[in-house]
Parts: C-alpha cells; sequence; structure tokens
C-alpha cells in the first residue's frame, strides 16, 4: 500500500495499466480527449488518476455510446467507449482480479482469456460435430445491455475478497450513458460492450448462469462457449429441443433472453438424411459449419459437417478489400501495395485460412487478385484492354515474388483464372 493512500493500489499499476490500454482503441470517451493528447501530459495525467484511484475517490464518468454495424450487416449494436483515464482505472482492476478468478472459469470457455482463443473453440466444436447429430446454437439477446447487477456483484463478491475492487466494479456498472444526441441515461442493468472489464465481467456472469448450470444439470452434454457465443452437442433431436427449453427458463431467471430467431437446432450428420431436416447449418465465431465434400487420408471423397469462413464474414472482407480502391492506385508500385495491404490479408490467413481454406481462396483472394489485375491494367497500358493477358501476368508475377502477399506464399500463385 502507498504510504497515505487507503487502497494497495500503486503507481506501477496504474503505469502498467496505460502500458496495456495505449496497445487498443484510442478512440476519445465523452470528455473528448484521445490517448495521444492524453499522452501529451502523461506523467501529470497519470498521477491525478492514481492519487484518486489509490484514496477510493475515483467515481467514473458517463460512457460514450457509439452505434456501430453488426458482424452480420444486419443493423447496428451499441458501444460504449469510457474515458481514456477510466480504461486504465478499468485495467489496474483488471490485472488484480483476472488471476484470482481465470482458475475457476471452465475449460470450454474461450473468450477473452489468456492462453484461450476463438480458433480453438472451433476446432473443439469441429471435432464433436463429428461424435454428435444434433447442436443447439444459441444466441442470447442484448447480452451486454441486460445482465443483472445484484447477481453480477454477488458473483463479484464470491471471488473478491477485497472490498474496494467491489466498490469500484460497482461504480462501473452504475455509470451512466452518454447518448449520441448528448442525453444522460442511467444505466440499471449490464455493462457496456467496450469497457476494458467488461469482458471479464460478461463470462463471470456466464460462469454461473451457464457454464456452471450445464455441468450440474447436463453433465453428458458438451459446449464451447466464446463471451455469449455458444454452442451445445446433443445425440437427438429431443434431447436439443428439451436443452432449448431448459435454458430458455434458466436464462429468464438470470435477466436474459434467448433470441427466438436467431437460437435453432442444428442437425449435423449424414448427408443422406440432411434433406429431412429443416435447419443443417450454423454460424460460431465466423465461421459456418455445414455438409461439405472432403477426402479422406486414402483420397476417397466424402460429405462432412465441417467449418469455413462464412458468408458474411466473406463479404465484410471483400467490403474492405473494394475500399482500397486498388485500381485508382496505378502510381503505386507493388511492393507497396504489399506494404499497405498484406498485415491485413495474413491476418485473415491466420484467421478464417485455418479451416477449409479453399473457400477462402476461391470466394476472398481471388478477389483480391482480381482487384490487383485492374490496377496492373491501369499501370501499363499495353494490357489496359487485355483482362486475360493481365491475370497471366500478375501469375508470373506471383510465382517469381511470392512472398509479396501471404496467400501467394501458401498457394504458390495467384487465384486468378
Amino acid at each position: 500500500m502507498s504510504p497515505g493512500k487507503s487502497l494497495p493500489i500503486t503507481k506501477r499499476m496504474v503505469w502498467e495499466a496505460y502500458q496495456r490500454v495505449k496497445r487498443n482503441g484510442k478512440a476519445a470517451g465523452v470528455d473528448g480527449q484521445s490517448l495521444e493528447a492524453f499522452a501529451g501530459d502523461l506523467g501529470n495525467n497519470l498521477y491525478r488518476l492514481w492519487n484518486r484511484l489509490a484514496s477510493g475517490s475515483y467515481f467514473p464518468p458517463p460512457v460514450r455510446r457509439v452505434e456501430i454495424p453488426k458482424a452480420s450487416g444486419e443493423g447496428t449494436r451499441p458501444l460504449g467507449i469510457p474515458t481514456v483515464a477510466d480504461r486504465i482505472a478499468q485495467m489496474v482492476v483488471k490485472q488484480v482480479i483476472e488471476p484470482e478468478w481465470e482458475p475457476f472459469f471452465d475449460q470450454d470457455s474461450y473468450g477473452y482469456r489468456p492462453r484461450k482463443s476463438a480458433l480453438e473453440a472451433v476446432a473443439r466444436t469441429r471435432e464433436r460435430c463429428w461424435k454428435y447429430a444434433w447442436v443447439l446454437d444459441l444466441d442470447i439477446r442484448a447480452f451486454f445491455d441486460s445482465m443483472d447487477h445484484e447477481l453480477l456483484l454477488r458473483a463479484v463478491h464470491k471471488h473478491t475478497s477485497e472490498r474496494w475492487v467491489s466498490r469500484y466494479i460497482e461504480r462501473w456498472l452504475k455509470a451512466p450513458v452518454q447518448l449520441p444526441d448528448g442525453t444522460i441515461e442511467a444505466r440499471l442493468a449490464g455493462t457496456p460492450q467496450g469497457g476494458v472489464i467488461s469482458p471479464l465481467l460478461a463470462n463471470l456472469y456466464l460462469h454461473y448462469t451457464f457454464d456452471v448450470w450445464m455441468r450440474r444439470n447436463h453433465p453428458s452434454i458438451p459446449f464451447a462457449r466464446y463471451a455469449d457465443d455458444a454452442v451445445c452437442h446433443c445425440h437427438t433431436q429431443q434431447q436439443a429441443e428439451q436443452l432449448q427449453a431448459a435454458l430458455a427458463q434458466r436464462f429468464a431467471d438470470c435477466g436474459l433472453q434467448l433470441h427466438p430467431d436467431k437460437t435453432r437446432v442444428v442437425y449435423c450428420r449424414e448427408s443422406r438424411r440432411r434433406r429431412e431436416y429443416p435447419c443443417i447449418q450454423f454460424t460460431f465465431l465466423g465461421y459456418t459449419f455445414r455438409p461439405r465434400m472432403a477426402k479422406s487420408r486414402h483420397g476417397k471423397v466424402f460429405t462432412g459437417f465441417l467449418p469455413a469462413a462464412s458468408p458474411a464474414a466473406l463479404k465484410r472482407m471483400r467490403a474492405q478489400i473494394r475500399s482500397w480502391k486498388l485500381h485508382r492506385c496505378p502510381t503505386v508500385t507493388l511492393e507497396e501495395l504489399s506494404r499497405r495491404h498484406n498485415a491485413v490479408l495474413s491476418g485473415w490467413w491466420q484467421y478464417y485460412g485455418r479451416f477449409y481454406p479453399t473457400v477462402l481462396r476461391d470466394r476472398l483472394f481471388r478477389y483480391f487478385d482480381e482487384r490487383l489485375g485492374a490496377w496492373l491494367r491501369n499501370k501499363h497500358k499495353p494490357l489496359r484492354r487485355h483482362r486475360g493477358r493481365s491475370l497471366q501476368v500478375l501469375d508470373q508475377i506471383a510465382r517469381q515474388r511470392p512472398h509479396l502477399f501471404v496467400h501467394w506464399q501458401h498457394l504458390g500463385h495467384a487465384t486468378v483464372g
């Protein structure tokens, strides 16, 4: 504990929290102060924040609400942006409680946890789809806005002996929201999606609402959960439908609601019988699981229930490629285009290329190479009216210089033609 301060928060803890926060979002909160502006007077800003945190006098300002497009492309979802100082304060508390809470979380909870990843959840789900004929695909309506504060604080008190930690968490839960028109609105439930500590609180809430409840009441049904996105594996349709009804009641008891249109029972086994069932696919963490052609180790072709990049994810990535307007950059070199865009392409490959990469090749990288072909035609007049010839030239470049773009390295040539 610092001399003269009532709480065990040191200057080093605040400094380390700032180092972690500055690697992430830079958006300003309700005070309009960006991360760069905060860093302009860093010493004084961190000292003032530490002084208030360590004395117990820190009260968070309102959270700025913005609407961002949903990943599915259908509508928007609210995102809460705390001030830079508040993000650092939340990180201080998160660094204290995360090591204490982590051992209690379920092995099949993958979201926002150290040494856990979305790809692990996708891999585990793929394996279980081979063993179980049915999946219950869960969708919780407006989860981050619906968590019951009393239930959440009860769980916090159970896992936190430090009263100051509980006190600060309660203040963050009750911090009001500033709407886009400037109106201040009280928050009676939930935690802002966008807060540093919100994912950890969400995991704690669903640990008791879902994980512990499933292990106690349905121990034979495996599941994978990533934050509020979860799938459960069942042997029969009846078992899946009964679980859906039981979970609807369980979530209602905890102040949550299963989305009636997006929660579904999915058949995921023999291709010969899939026409008998209305729902034979689901999307989990950006991957759509459905029947796909595959080849065994012995070269035999069969239909498997496999994940690949979802249509929504592919649409979103193609839209980003269009926004680069490659065909309007004829004065830019291919090396410069690689420096500008290869990091993004690499990120897509590392995530969506893990499973069934031919979908990524055919429906994303082929499109990127087509855009590169348009760039090549605008750059070199002799190719301007010769699409086929320009794509042949691009393919030659890809074979000679595969290091320029990540998919050229893995696929060996441009994905055009």
